[in-house]
């Protein structure tokens, strides 16, 4: 489970060592909600693919172990107490857009234009977070867990976005 103090700790971490990273998936959605509205089995953060290398050797340095190298999609680590992190890989900027190679669905690039980077809070902390849109573009073409159809309704209410089927 990862705590809001988790989160923060592991920010400050990756801070420490000069990586910068923004919050995706649930405390992503929690974030941009300005508190944590359900548990969390993880933490999803962008990376750049340059700082990918510095970001894991950092939270191994701090105790986590990689789990799953996916390469150049994804790199999951975890700590003996269970905290789990999920990297998600993007590649250099190119006109204003970062890409997740194969993180999509079906295995497609997962757009993260750069302009969706947004302020949230997590433990009263500022933190950077993808936009409202761009969490609802990513759960496109994956089927709805109850978690994530609890998680889009809160950014639909909030936010006013649009919904995908299923989500309703």
């Amino acid at each position: 489970m990862m705590e809001a103090t988790d989160v923060l700790d592991v920010l400050a971490v990756l801070a420490e060592d000069g990586v910068s990273v923004v919050l995706d998936g649930g405390w992503g959605i929690d974030a941009l909600l300005g508190a944590q509205h359900r548990d969390h089995d993880d933490l999803d953060l962008v990376v750049g693919v340059e700082h990918l290398d510095a970001a894991v050797g950092s939270l191994t340095g701090a105790g986590f172990e990689v789990r799953e190298d996916r390469r150049p999609t994804s790199v999951a680590l975890a700590d003996r107490e269970g905290r789990r992190v999920d990297f998600h890989v993007v590649g250099p900027e190119v006109d204003g857009v970062r890409w997740q190679p194969a993180g999509g669905p079906d295995g497609t690039d997962r757009r993260y234009p750069v302009a969706a980077t947004t302020s949230g809070w997590v433990g009263g902390e500022v933190v950077a977070c993808v936009d409202a849109q761009l969490q609802v573009d990513h759960h496109h073409g994956f089927e709805p867990r109850p978690e994530d159809v609890h998680d889009l309704r809160l950014l639909q209410k909030q936010f006013g976005v649009s919904l995908p089927e299923g989500y309703w």
